[in-house]
């Protein structure tokens, strides 16, 4: 996956929209569709999304509709059939990695807010991944759109058939909970 046209975006980068695209309004995580030649503001272009400001809305644009904003659109992350157990838990958390809250530089992972993955085998033979997370405050309205996110990016193993984000507050999140590289881009260090 080429992740580098994505960081070369700019904040603050206007773009007018190469075709109609659907978009995740933030906070609500409810998808609308931005028309084409709107013209959207770059907010924020981490990982494999990109979160765009157009009429004083923020909205999450997903890597398989990065051609809206004249890139190439990402090829959704996906696994051989013959992934081992190991590969499995290792690739939803590289998915997990390419989350972003979409007003924060960081991914998920480092910022604390993953605190825990667990991968079950039902007696059908399908997996189940369980993600428990928490937000940086209660009242964050990101939770659907991260989970929403995640969930996207980590079906695209065809292993797992069902990702289910448990929100959860305790303990309650802190800054100690940030990975070094995570206080180092927010300047915290």
């Amino acid at each position: 996956m080429d992740l580098e046209q994505v960081a070369s975006l700019e904040r603050g980068q206007q773009l007018p929209l190469q075709r109609d695209v659907e978009a995740i309004a933030i906070p609500f995580g409810s998808t609308e569709t931005l028309a084409e030649d709107s013209v959207v503001s770059v907010m924020q272009a981490k990982g494999s999304t990109v979160s765009v400001g157009f009429e004083g809305r923020l909205y999450l644009v997903e890597g398989s509709n990065l051609d809206a904003l004249g890139l190439e659109p990402l090829p959704r992350p996906t696994l051989p059939e013959t992934a081992s157990e190991e590969e499995i838990e290792q690739f939803v958390w590289d998915q997990l990695r390419t989350c972003f809250d979409p007003e924060i530089p960081v991914n998920i992972v480092d910022l604390g807010l993953v605190y825990g993955c667990r991968i079950e085998r039902l007696i059908s033979g399908e997996r189940i991944a369980t993600i428990r997370m928490t937000l940086t405050a209660p009242g964050c309205g990101m939770g659907d759109v991260i989970a929403a996110d995640a969930r996207n990016k980590i079906l695209g193993a065809p292993q797992i058939s069902k990702v289910h984000t448990e929100i959860v507050f305790s303990p309650p999140w802190s800054r100690d909970m940030m990975s070094d590289e995570a206080k180092l881009e927010l300047g915290m260090f």
